[in-house]
């Protein structure tokens, strides 16, 4: 396989996959070709107390779903494709990541340990489950809007129901209780946009999530943070982030805060990124960029094909 030998380290970028990306197999490839992959998952599996491996590689759809589950395999699987890109000659100068992807960017910059990462991420996960399960709540994609109008129809709805995820300049996700999601969800069908709803246990990133945010924080606390070795770029202000001082009450505002992800991948641009290569299951991130950016390469890496094309595209 081809190496980058350090390529344009100052044009790019990695991102690290959301919630919602996870499918069973992911990273096999990935742990049965490099040593460094699987050493992710064996951490993974001492720090939360179970296999994470046996679930991603055996387990069921339905298992690897629950969000106890889905939070920490999808880091594992982007931390997994992060050190195969390593050690295939990918540097980088910048991080950022959808939702939980943040986590994963935080190890990836030296923020927390790999074991502090792993730590935090059991945490949110089982508490955000637990939060799902004594709130019912739901989130939709609604495709084809500009923000602004998905923000009015919104705020026209009885209930509580708000954008979260702010994905690009035509996708914008919202979320809230579920009546009031499934009525605006119908609005804009009405307006001959789509909605889709997501497969996810609850409304992430709302006021839903307080809960979870409150049991969160308690935990990390006790983590050390640093501040990172390359550029990161904050869900909650959509913004390079700067003040690494108070690491835990940012975390847990992260929970229940909107994710600015567009602000963000337009303020990388104008920072003279032009790689951008999303690590994790599937290539949504990918996506994202494709259409909010014109004049860059964005590229995924889950396994080896996807790997060398990687390798492909940057080193032209």
């Amino acid at each position: 396989m081809n190496t980058l030998a350090g390529k344009c380290v100052e044009k790019t970028v990695f991102l690290f996959s959301g919630q919602g990306s996870q499918y069973v197999g992911m990273a096999v490839e990935l742990c049965e070709n490099f040593e460094c992959a699987k050493k992710i998952f064996d951490t993974a599996s001492k720090v939360l107390g179970y296999d994470l491996f046996d679930i991603v590689k055996n387990g069921t759809e339905q298992t690897l779903g629950l969000t106890k589950h889905s939070q920490p395999a999808i880091m594992a699987t982007s931390l997994a494709a992060f050190e195969a890109a390593k050690q295939q000659g990918f540097e980088f100068a910048g991080v950022a990541g959808h939702s939980l992807g943040e986590y994963a960017a935080m190890v990836a910059s030296g923020v927390v340990s790999l074991e502090d990462g792993f730590k935090l991420i059991k945490t949110r996960a089982e508490a955000m489950q637990k939060a799902a399960e004594q709130n019912s709540g739901s989130m939709y994609a609604i495709i084809g809007l500009p923000a602004e109008e998905v923000e009015k129809v919104c705020e026209q709805v009885e209930g509580y129901v708000v954008p979260v995820n702010y994905n690009s300049s035509v996708q914008t996700v919202i979320a809230g209780e579920t009546q009031a999601v499934e009525k605006a969800a119908e609005i804009f069908a009405g307006m001959k946009k789509r909605a889709i709803k997501l497969n996810v246990a609850s409304a992430f990133h709302s006021r839903l999530m307080q809960s979870a945010a409150d049991e969160f924080v308690e935990t990390a606390k006790t983590v050390s943070f640093n501040a990172p070795n390359v550029e990161f770029y904050s869900n909650v202000y959509g913004d390079v982030l700067k003040d690494f001082s108070d690491m835990p009450n940012l975390l847990a505002k992260h929970i229940v805060s909107p994710v600015y992800f567009t602000k963000e991948l337009e303020l990388m641009q104008k920072n003279g990124y032009v790689n951008f290569v999303e690590l994790g299951p599937n290539k949504v991130l990918t996506g994202l960029v494709k259409k909010t950016l014109k004049g860059v390469n964005a590229v995924n890496i889950e396994n080896i094909a996807t790997l060398e094309k990687a390798i492909e595209t940057i080193a032209k």
